[in-house]
């Protein structure tokens, strides 16, 4: 967990680059759009760090930067933004467009923009103006694009306001879930779908009003929704034939976020007084978990301009820092469960298939229609149809039925993570608070430390009142399932200055028992182990540094191992699994890379939750639930009922046996019959590997300059380390940061693989071997630290 120096190799980089920029005009540049001059330092990481004289032109500069570093992902969102990207890969895209396209943001544009900021229209324009004027100036030698432009023979597009505000990519809500459950109360009943997920804190109301009909809940219902946010993935007929694979390929994710994969995303924070520090400074640390991509999903910068003086991570797309410090605090964020989404049905009028039945009266849907470019064939006219709730998903002529998705994020300010940019400058915690007011989507978990020595926590996030049910299984449109408003942001779960000293969130429910809006509060939280873990750590009676923060951030040690292997004891094992259990005895349950400890007990406790699902979940069942939470599997464990049969404390044990024999043999199957070899963070046991979209269908050559990796992990899904629950991670913190609220200077991060999204850049894969190791990098954010570790110096000036 050490701050790792530059490379030798980049060291020499950067000085041939400094010698290089101060020799030659090469640094300053003209841009048309500019009101002042601006200066733009890069540091050996790959930071850019913006000195703006104005406002304008600060935000001009991060999104003429960042389309800089990002192009091709930027050109990715855009088309996902728009619902434009059928136009480059046909016929199988177009399903996603009219997803795209229903979910728009439709309401005032104006309003929309000033939600995030009393300046937000001003910022946004001036953002999407910086991304256009670096578009412009790449298209005027259009040989120096980065090198999936050619592969895929496209060009990049101009941006609009409306490309940044889309919701295509945020942690949206729990709609796919709500069908789930649906489902599964329609084949199993209330009380074993209850049995099955683990709701909490109170006992939700699943049963499904008599008005729907539970035959007709099928996937198809939201089939445009969740084509709307998947990846993008790319097929071999995309790439023109010199770059594409011999062997013709397959599709791999591409530059977006796999918003289904909803246990494996999470995230962990927290901040600390400084009475429990070393220094005596509060503390800030995040860690936010999602999908592992290259480029990295987070893009750092610093913002300096009269008022603004930030720094931290965000989504490249968006302006501002969601994630840093500015002068006088650091603020961080995890996901709080916030269910801003409802699935209803409608009858509709035989006579009329346009009107849906709501109150007593038909009503007419609204109809709007949009025009589809798709490759090689003809457009497509598409009708969208919204009733009073939101976009009708599906149309069921034949049964007289439609479905519809109310979303709260479609209402003003429903754009992830914008509303940090009122974060930005807040001064106190109360600003900062105040500042949370406006962040609607995605539900968070808040934190804010400042150099006065406060800390606090606030949860965020649009959250419907639900007076009458619980928002977990679908309802009926027509009047009597209504929201009554939304809870004021400010009164939800928050705390300041705690006694224990910190705060700290890992998704897990952490809302106060005495807490009294639970009519808007989500029943489905995390697993708690991470969070357990954090706790257990920072209330350790020790005075805590900055290396215990690192140490905490990508610590290994498995509660739930700590808890299942003393059970081994009692259980009859031969063979193989004798001697492995032997080994397991005098482990400290860290889940480390290369320990066969570790290795044993993630393949035990992998088939745990694979035996469990093929025990516990009935036949019926098994096509809509595929797995079961790991806290309920457990509490069945340690309160063994008949569920294990007659005795269920035997029952329990010939469990654990058959799950811990079978995670044996497949180790041995797999990694041979030497126990010495079954080691933890091999390829084929735990590892990372970091597929560009385009990876999988291009030739060798060039996959082996996209992809990188493999690289050996350790942790799993329930460790504060978190890295996912496969072998190849797909999830995890590719961003942390920390930061010493006393010292800015003295803050830290990580981001994987790297700041840039071009392949020839230095800065594309530079952070990757230094973050799979768990190193961190220092975030200088006074001038003077920054001097020292610049490598590249830009002067970006208006064009006269």
């Amino acid at each position: 967990m050490k701050t790792f120096p530059i490379p030798t190799f980049l060291a020499i980089l950067a000085g041939f680059i400094l010698i290089s920029c101060d020799q030659s005009t090469d640094n300053q540049l003209q841009i048309e759009g500019l009101q002042e001059s601006v200066e733009i330092i890069r540091d050996e990481w790959g930071v850019n760090h913006i000195y703006a004289q104005n406002q304008h032109d600060l935000f001009f500069a991060q999104g003429y930067a960042a389309a800089k570093d990002r192009l091709f992902q930027f050109e990715i969102w855009r088309r996902q933004a728009t619902g434009t990207v059928a136009e480059i890969l046909g016929e199988r895209e177009l399903k996603r467009d009219i997803g795209t396209r229903l979910f728009k943001y439709r309401g005032d544009l104006e309003t929309e923009l000033n939600h995030y900021h009393e300046d937000g229209e001003e910022i946004i324009n001036a953002y999407t103006q910086g991304v256009n004027a670096y578009i412009t100036e790449i298209l005027a030698t259009p040989d120096k694009l980065p090198i999936e432009f050619k592969i895929l023979n496209i060009l990049p597009e101009k941006w609009t306001p409306d490309v940044v505000i889309s919701r295509h990519q945020g942690l949206l809500g729990n709609i796919g879930e709500e069908l789930e459950i649906g489902q599964a109360v329609a084949k199993l009943g209330v009380e074993k779908t209850k049995d099955l997920y683990w709701f909490h804190p109170k006992d939700p109301d699943i049963k499904i009003d008599p008005a729907i009909n539970q035959d007709l809940l099928t996937d198809e219902i939201l089939a445009l929704y969740r084509a709307y946010r998947r990846p993008v993935r790319f097929e071999p007929e995309d790439v023109l034939p010199e770059y594409r694979s011999s062997d013709g390929g397959n599709s791999i994710a591409s530059l977006a976020e796999d918003n289904d994969a909803a246990f494996s995303i999470g995230s962990n924070n927290w901040v600390v007084s400084g009475e429990l520090m070393q220094d005596g400074n509060t503390y800030m640390a995040n860690d936010p978990h999602r999908t592992i991509a290259i480029p990295s999903l987070r893009y750092m910068v610093h913002l300096v301009a009269p008022g603004w003086n930030v720094i931290g991570g965000g989504e490249p797309e968006i302006p501002g820092i969601s994630i840093g410090h500015n002068e006088y605090g650091a603020w961080g964020l995890t996901v709080f469960e916030t269910d801003g989404e409802d699935l209803y049905a409608y009858e509709l009028n035989p006579e009329n298939p346009n009107q849906y039945l709501y109150k007593g009266a038909w009503e007419d849907m609204n109809v709007i229609t949009e025009t589809i470019k798709v490759k090689g064939q003809d457009e497509v006219l598409v009708d969208l149809f919204y009733t009073r709730h939101g976009p009708v998903t599906l149309i069921d002529s034949v049964n007289n039925k439609a479905y519809a998705v109310r979303c709260a994020w479609l209402e003003p300010g429903g754009s992830p993570y914008l509303a940090s940019l009122r974060m930005d400058q807040a001064k106190t915690w109360e600003e900062f608070r105040e500042a949370c007011n406006y962040s609607h989507i995605p539900g968070e978990n808040m934190i804010w430390a400042d150099k006065n020595g406060n800390i606090g926590w606030q949860s965020v996030g649009i959250a419907p009142i639900r007076r009458n049910y619980s928002g977990l299984v679908p309802v009926p449109g027509d009047g009597r399932y209504e929201w009554d408003g939304f809870l004021p942001i400010i009164e939800k779960p928050n705390t300041f200055n705690p006694s224990t000293g910190f705060f700290a969130s890992a998704n897990q429910n952490i809302t106060p028992d005495d807490y009294e809006h639970w009519d808007a509060i989500g029943f489905t939280w995390a697993d708690p182990y991470r969070g357990e873990r954090v706790e257990e750590v920072l209330s350790a009676d020790k005075k805590l540094s900055m290396d215990d923060m690192k140490a905490l951030q990508v610590d290994y040690l498995s509660i739930p191992a700590r808890s299942l292997v003393p059970l081994l004891s009692d259980i009859s094992l031969t063979g193989k699994a004798s001697e492995a259990r032997e080994m397991l005895s005098k482990w400290d349950f860290r889940l480390e890379p290369n320990s066969v400890e570790a290795a044993i007990y993630v393949s035990w406790e992998n088939e745990i939750r694979n035996l469990a699902a093929a025990k516990f979940i009935p036949e019926e069942g098994k096509d809509i639930i595929s797995s079961i939470q790991l806290h309920r599997i457990m509490d069945w464990i340690f309160a063994p009922d008949g569920r294990f049969g007659s005795n269920p404390a035997l029952g329990r044990d010939q469990f654990l046996s058959e799950a811990f024999t079978k995670g044996i043999a497949i180790l041995e199957e797999t990694l041979g019959e030497d126990i010495n070899n079954w080691q933890y963070g091999q390829e084929k046991f735990k590892h990372t590997y970091m597929a560009h979209g385009l990876g999988g269908v291009v030739n060798q050559e060039l996959k082996a300059k996209l992809d990188v990796g493999p690289f050996p992990r350790g942790g799993n899904s329930y460790t504060p380390g978190s890295t996912g629950g496969n072998n190849r991670q797909s999830s995890g913190a590719s961003f942390r940061m920390i930061v010493n609220t006393g010292d800015w200077d003295a803050a830290v991060a990580t981001n994987g693989p790297g700041q840039s999204g071009d392949p020839e850049s230095p800065f594309y894969s530079n952070l990757f071997e230094p973050w799979a190791i768990d190193q961190y990098f220092p975030v200088y954010y006074s001038k003077e630290k920054i001097e020292t570790a610049a490598v590249d110096r830009k002067v970006l000036n208006p064009k006269k």
